[in-house]
């Protein structure tokens, strides 16, 4: 290519917010992502990325994507890249292709630090992208296969290849060790329910950070059974768990200095003889008791077991949950931000700037258990499932459910981050929530990329001129 036709092509992209010029042919495209982003998005553009790759990338075997941006987008562009490659498909025309499709990227960095990328920053977004990779596959698989004993066997497979053993509760055993809520979920399905926990424990450590994730596999809604529109990509109800295992392989692949488990609350929410009745009440890991009055809440049902395990018996200081909770996280925080919850306020900012540098992004909602919590009151236990009036930030109060069973007094921290709407975009999986996951808690990595992304670390923030610099200016793919 030479200058006359580049300079060409570059004059006649007027991004709004995006635009893309094809050269040769279709051959070859450049495009542009938008000249400034508002404040409540990430100056990476990351959607837009993802958008532009997914819609623009010329056909071929052999293909190359050539990222312009700065070192500080250089994680959430290649994330974002990720997204734009899903692993999973049955399609019959791809079970005969011979030859494998392969894609090459390439990052050219511009403005502040901008010299060549060092090897082991490019190890890091490897891992970073697999694990994102890997959440998506594994929502995007249907329940006839990922059921929840072969979501054990990614976990173990998980653990094999960072040298970890995990501990596994299963079908009755969850119900004699006290496990009301996972076992009261799961109990009717062909497959049972489990919990699983991979631990990471280095020498040094100085505080244990657990990460419970929400894996139903398949939510029917139960006996409250979803409709024939509602149901369908229940299988995506899995997300949460499925961020959680792509987080926990990249973040331990790259060092990480605190004790971390991942805590992985497995079920399919079946209909059947044995399934849960509206009026049952179960007795939770926590000791607390549950009047069931919807069996299609019953993330919160799983979550609530699995913090309680995390506070009594794996003694974590933070404690975050993901899940794929509420329908009405959509209406809350929209289809690209996941909502947070969270009972310390520092966290809270912490997960929206996190969100912005590495582009999965959250907005906050209303913690208030003084005036919301009463939606659970019961006559007859400590609590229901599902709120009284469904126009009170059902979001928030599905939430507080899970915080009630480590206590609102507790002094650790807790986060919650539902991330109903964001854990796909059309028909496909995004893999949300293992970026978010490594930016948060990179400041306990040893990795220097991860360091960098972190809003907890030592770069503190940004200064305002750089945040104006890097909301005002033309980037391309």
């Amino acid at each position: 290519m030479n200058r006359f036709i580049w300079q060409s092509a570059l004059s006649t992209l007027n991004p709004n917010p995006t635009d893309s010029c094809p050269l040769y042919l279709n051959y070859a495209t450049v495009a542009a992502l938008p000249s400034r982003v508002s404040r409540h998005n990430s100056p990476s553009a990351a959607q837009f990325i993802t958008r532009l790759v997914r819609n623009c990338l010329p056909g071929g075997v052999n293909r190359c994507i050539l990222m312009v941006c700065e070192r500080s987008e250089v994680f959430a562009s290649a994330c974002a890249l990720a997204r734009a490659f899903p692993l999973f498909t049955h399609r019959s025309s791809a079970s005969r292709r011979t030859e494998k499709k392969t894609v090459t990227v390439e990052f050219f960095l511009v403005g502040q630090n901008n010299g060549p990328m060092e090897l082991a920053t490019l190890k890091c977004l490897a891992s970073a992208t697999d694990g994102v990779r890997l959440a998506a596959r594994i929502v995007d698989t249907p329940c006839n296969e990922m059921n929840t004993d072969t979501f054990l066997e990614e976990i173990k497979k998980v653990g094999k290849d960072l040298g970890i053993t995990p501990t596994i509760i299963r079908d009755e055993e969850l119900k004699e060790r006290g496990f009301g809520g996972i076992y009261g979920v799961g109990k009717a399905a062909l497959h049972p329910p489990a919990l699983a926990v991979l631990s990471h424990t280095p020498d040094g450590a100085t505080q244990t950070i657990a990460w419970v994730g929400k894996g139903i596999v398949y939510d029917t809604g139960g006996l409250s059974i979803k409709g024939k529109t509602t149901m369908p990509g229940m299988k995506r109800d899995c997300g949460g768990a499925a961020a959680i295992l792509g987080a926990f392989k990249a973040t331990v692949k790259q060092g990480f200095k605190d004790n971390l488990h991942a805590v992985f609350c497995l079920a399919e929410n079946a209909v059947g003889p044995r399934a849960t009745r509206p009026d049952d009440i179960h007795v939770l890991y926590s000791g607390k008791t549950v009047e069931i009055n919807n069996t299609d809440a019953e993330g919160r049902l799983i979550l609530a077991d699995g913090v309680a395990y995390a506070c009594k018996d794996l003694g974590a200081d933070i404690i975050l949950d993901m899940a794929t909770l509420t329908g009405a996280q959509g209406i809350a925080t929209g289809k690209y931000h996941a909502a947070v919850l969270t009972n310390n306020e520092e966290w809270e900012k912490a997960c929206v700037k996190a969100g912005r540098n590495c582009g999965d992004l959250v907005h906050p909602l209303v913690y208030c258990p003084e005036l919301h919590f009463s939606e659970f009151t019961s006559a007859v236990a400590d609590m229901k499932n599902s709120v009284a009036d469904r126009d009170n930030t059902p979001s928030s109060c599905a939430g507080l459910f899970i915080a009630s069973h480590i206590g609102f007094d507790w002094p650790g921290v807790w986060v919650h981050i539902d991330i109903a709407a964001p854990v796909h975009a059309g028909e496909r999986a995004t893999g949300y929530g293992v970026a978010l996951l490594l930016s948060l808690f990179g400041g306990a990595s040893e990795d220097p990329l991860l360091n960098l992304v972190s809003p907890l670390g030592c770069n503190g923030d940004s200064p305002p001129e750089e945040m104006e610099r890097d909301s005002k200016r033309r980037r391309l793919v």
